[in-house]
């Protein structure tokens, strides 16, 4: 709300003192601040202003019919100022201003008349701020009612606004109402349901002491239901958007699927032996790979805050989280899934083979975790350390020579460990091994041809090639 004469006149940088006026006259809303000499402003006022004026030219005989204008255009009320045309407010003017219940303010002449403009503009302004973080703040508590059901928000709704709500079925009956005793204004409402269904977005009813506002839920054609608030005061702009809000939430709600049909469907024809497509969305197409993340919950928001969330099937767990994904779609996930910390990926896998690819994933993932300082944070089930080769090697003469030849490469920058490592699983493919790095190919080029460099040895040979990946993928002691 605006504020009040009152208000206005208690600041204390301003310096007024109220002459006239009754104690419910100056609870007058002050709209605005307007300056004027004239005679006759009231042309150029719309009413709810702080007039200000100097009396230039009010003489003792105009004072009341200059005062009887402004009472019928509604002014809020009259500032005069003292000191410059008048050494004091003209006693006629007290006296018609009391005689017509006008506020009337004196102004000292050290008080300029933009200094109270400026202090109701910031008033209106700060009334304005205080509207919208109301409006918002109470968005937010509805939409998590939302959440919770159309029962806990008609609930929250009927608490914001301080009187009732109901939430009404296309034929007017109760679906919920809050408080519980509110379902009887229902039987009231009837009338202007009737003129909803004909068209009409919204409807209102005033009476002496309540008032009702009324909304259709639904995007088009015969509305879906109706959501009908009731407070003892008229509703102000922000609660008018509150309602709004609410009623767009119910709308949201009434135009979806109920919650959870799409992915029970979609479970129901994966144990029907149909494959998930167009129609069953929520899971996967087969073959799919599993990953096993070691981020957790940061996994989960991760997806969700991008458009993965709809392509895979995300599971936290105490030790991490575990995603099922479309073998097509894998690697955007992995990348999004690797940022949060190291990921095991399992080979593909066909809807009865999930249990085996989770012990893939897993294994690969307790492999990742281990060479995490210097190896990937991402490590196929194909690529673990120990499948191949390693399994033939003495275990401390593997990690002594691996140790040897790589530290030169840790001395000089961790980096070219990592670059080297994404090189050589990419065969040497430098495009493939940016990408996955996430780095020019110019960059990983100079890389490669330091690393080449502070080894002494030629990347391109196979020989060299095989010692080095069998160093980089070494599991750790």
């Amino acid at each position: 709300m605006p504020p009040t004469l009152a208000a206005v006149a208690a600041l204390p940088q301003l310096d007024l003192r109220i002459l006239t006026g009754a104690p419910d006259a100056l609870t007058a809303e002050v709209c605005w601040v307007a300056v004027s000499e004239l005679e006759d402003p009231t042309p150029f006022l719309e009413g709810g202003e702080l007039l200000l004026t100097t009396g230039m030219r009010l003489d003792a005989a105009g004072a009341e019919p200059y005062v009887a204008r402004l009472v019928r255009r509604e002014v809020a009320g009259l500032g005069f100022g003292v000191g410059l045309g008048h050494p004091s407010v003209p006693g006629e003017l007290v006296d018609s201003a009391a005689a017509h219940g006008l506020p009337l303010v004196e102004v000292p002449r050290r008080t300029p008349f933009i200094a109270i403009g400026k202090a109701v503009s910031r008033m209106l302004a700060a009334e304005r701020y205080e509207a919208v973080t109301r409006a918002f703040q109470a968005q937010r508590k509805l939409t998590g009612a939302a959440l919770k059901g159309p029962q806990a928000l008609i609930a929250r709704l009927a608490r914001e606004l301080g009187g009732w709500a109901l939430l009404l079925d296309p034929d007017g009956a109760v679906r919920h109402a809050a408080p519980d005793g509110a379902r009887e204004q229902a039987t009231e409402l009837a009338g202007e349901l009737d003129r909803l269904r004909g068209g009409g977005a919204s409807a209102a009813l005033s009476g002496r002491d309540f008032h009702v506002v009324i909304q259709g839920i639904g995007v088009a054609g015969r509305p879906r239901g109706f959501l009908a608030v009731g407070t003892a005061e008229p509703l102000p702009p922000v609660a008018h958007t509150i309602v709004g809000a609410a009623a767009s939430l119910l709308t949201l709600r009434s135009e979806s699927s109920p919650p959870g049909r799409a992915l029970r469907a979609a479970l129901a024809g994966l144990l029907l032996g149909e494959e998930p497509g167009p129609g069953l969305p929520g899971l996967p197409r087969f073959p799919v790979r599993v990953l096993a993340c070691a981020g957790g919950r940061a996994v989960l928001d991760a997806l969700d805050a991008g458009p993965f969330a709809e392509r895979c099937l995300a599971l936290e767990r105490p030790d991490g989280a575990v995603v099922i994904v479309a073998d097509g779609q894998a690697e955007q996930v992995i990348a999004t899934a690797a940022a949060t910390g190291p990921v095991g990926v399992s080979g593909p896998a066909a809807p009865d083979a999930l249990d085996g690819a989770l012990t893939e994933a897993e294994r690969a993932l307790a492999a990742a975790r281990r060479l995490r300082r210097d190896g990937p944070a991402v490590l196929r089930y194909g690529e673990l350390p120990g499948q191949g080769v390693h399994g033939l090697l003495d275990p401390q003469a593997a990690r002594g020579f691996a140790d040897a030849l790589l530290a030169p490469l840790r001395a000089e920058d961790p980096q070219l460990v990592r670059s080297l490592h994404a090189y050589l699983a990419a065969n040497g493919q430098g495009e493939t091994a940016a990408r996955n790095l996430g780095v020019h190919r110019h960059t990983l080029r100079h890389r490669m041809r330091r690393a080449a460099e502070i080894l002494g040895r030629d990347l391109d040979d196979p020989g060299v090639r095989a010692e080095l990946w069998i160093a980089l993928t070494l599991p750790a002691r």
